[in-house]
């Protein structure tokens, strides 16, 4: 019998927290170990985002470096997971407007920096679906619900971005700064509407005034929230089991729905 898994939003945050033995990383590694063991992962990533919709279709995904200046070290991890061109074709399938992705991408380090943690062992195949840039919001929201059938395939579905993502205002270097008030105010505004199962001002959360658009002033890293929020069905739990900020300015708060 397969189990129905959840679906999880995680709070990436800096690249360096693959490498890093943190209050976020050890909240992760114990997410790995208390959620059912999937088939495959499919992965909604803030940094595959391009002009279309597209999966990895690539048996054996490569680690993609997809940052810069950062120490050596950070670019010789490796997530050796294998992909799952079969879960490729059944995404396919379920949205049919997708291209398969055999060669050009792989996994990005919003997949790899937080399930380096998750799953370390890199033995469940990962497949990455691409956020179409050229869409709404609503958009994503309807794509995430339309793949709601895989969470009972032993597919776990997972979200990476941040709710609160403002670059200009990040505290590089520093940890312990106090989190802007904007970016307080809409995680909280964020929760509230998520424990309340209202989705809708979450999807149009431009019309959420300037807090929403501090913390959100470009849509890629929001964007993977609403996959997850999408994947909820009417009796699943919300809770969060990863909370905090870093740099002020960067939510770290993980959703899991179910």
């Amino acid at each position: 019998m397969t189990i129905r898994m959840p679906a999880i939003f995680f709070g990436h945050g800096n690249p360096m927290n693959a490498l890093a033995d943190n209050g976020f990383t050890r909240a992760w590694s114990e997410i790995g170990r208390t959620v059912p063991k999937p088939k495959a992962i499919l992965c909604i990533s803030a940094h595959w985002y391009i002009p279309t919709v597209a999966v990895t279709a690539m048996a054996n995904p490569r680690t993609i470096h997809d940052f810069g200046g950062f120490p050596r070290a950070l670019f010789e991890v490796q997530y050796p997971a294998p992909g799952s061109p079969e879960l490729a074709e059944r995404v396919q399938d379920i949205l049919h407007d997708v291209s398969l992705d055999e060669e050009n991408w792989g996994l990005d380090h919003g997949a790899w920096s937080v399930l380096c943690h998750v799953f370390p062992d890199a033995d469940i195949p990962v497949v990455q679906l691409s956020i179409n840039e050229n869409e709404p919001a609503e958009f994503h929201y309807r794509l995430g619900r339309s793949l709601i059938s895989l969470r009972d395939e032993g597919v776990l579905i997972i979200g990476s971005g941040n709710v609160v993502h403002n670059l200009h205002a990040y505290a590089w270097g520093r940890h312990d700064v106090e989190p802007f008030d904007w970016a307080v105010r809409f995680e909280s505004k964020a929760r509230e509407l998520m424990l309340a199962g209202d989705h809708e001002p979450l999807v149009d959360y431009e019309t959420l005034g300037q807090d929403a658009m501090l913390s959100a002033p470009t849509p890629d890293h929001y964007l993977p929230l609403l996959y997850v929020l999408g994947l909820q069905r009417e009796d699943d739990a919300v809770t969060f089991p990863v909370q905090g900020f870093d740099g002020g300015s960067i939510s770290m708060l993980s959703v899991r729905i179910g």
